[in-house]
């Protein structure tokens, strides 16, 4: 047999196995894809499926909580001071049934109402012990700090935002100034001082049953204001 005739049956098989190799990884391929796209779509049924069964479901009712206050009690909150509690009864809040506090603020004429998850916010009004404790703090020298008055300003309100009454007691005795009418007060001073004072005056005056003019005479004379020369 010639020589070329055997290169070209060669040739031939070479591109035969060629050819057979190419045909095989195009069907790997295709195998491929498919069994890739099998999965996606049975993930996006399974995804599919998994929304529909997810359901969402709207709070229409508050949890219940036990009720700690009482209609007609005094509490403290502290952002507003001593209030009354007028009712106590489901409110619809944003679609939500709340059970909530309505509560008067006598001082700021103002009327609002407090959740009964909130009611920690709340507290009740001072012991007998306690107003003993305000009454020697209000005796007390003032504490002078050397900062910044910005800074002291953001403290007192701070103590008197926290509703605590020794804090509120600490904030009148600092910015107290007596009879010293001389003294040097900024008109911030003295509305922190007024404010802290007044809710004082106004717990005191429920806690201990006497009139307004009888409170302040009490406080008055702790904090030596309004006193004759001795």
């Amino acid at each position: 047999m010639p020589k070329k005739k055997i290169k070209k049956k060669k040739i031939k098989k070479y591109k035969k196995k060629n050819l057979k190799k190419k045909v095989d990884r195009v069907k790997v391929k295709i195998n491929q894809i498919n069994k890739n796209n099998f999965r996606q779509q049975n993930i996006s049924r399974i995804s599919k499926n998994q929304e529909q069964k997810v359901e969402i479901v709207k709070i229409k009712k508050q949890a219940t909580e036990k009720r700690i206050y009482k209609i007609k009690e005094y509490a403290v909150y502290p952002k507003h001071g001593v209030g009354q509690i007028l009712s106590f009864g489901p409110k619809n809040i944003g679609g939500i049934e709340v059970q909530c506090y309505e509560i008067k603020f006598e001082k700021d004429k103002a009327i609002g109402l407090l959740p009964i998850n909130k009611q920690s916010h709340l507290r009740p009004l001072s012991s007998a012990n306690q107003v003993n404790k305000v009454i020697s703090i209000l005796k007390e020298k003032p504490k002078k700090k050397r900062t910044m008055w910005s800074r002291r300003a953001q403290e007192y309100e701070q103590k008197i935002v926290s509703g605590k009454i020794y804090d509120l007691a600490e904030v009148v005795r600092d910015l107290n100034k007596g009879n010293d009418i001389l003294a040097d007060q900024s008109y911030s001073e003295r509305q922190l001082y007024e404010k802290a004072y007044d809710r004082i005056l106004n717990e005191f005056q429920i806690v201990l049953e006497i009139s307004q003019e009888d409170t302040q005479k009490k406080l008055d004379k702790a904090l030596k204001r309004n006193q004759p020369p001795e």
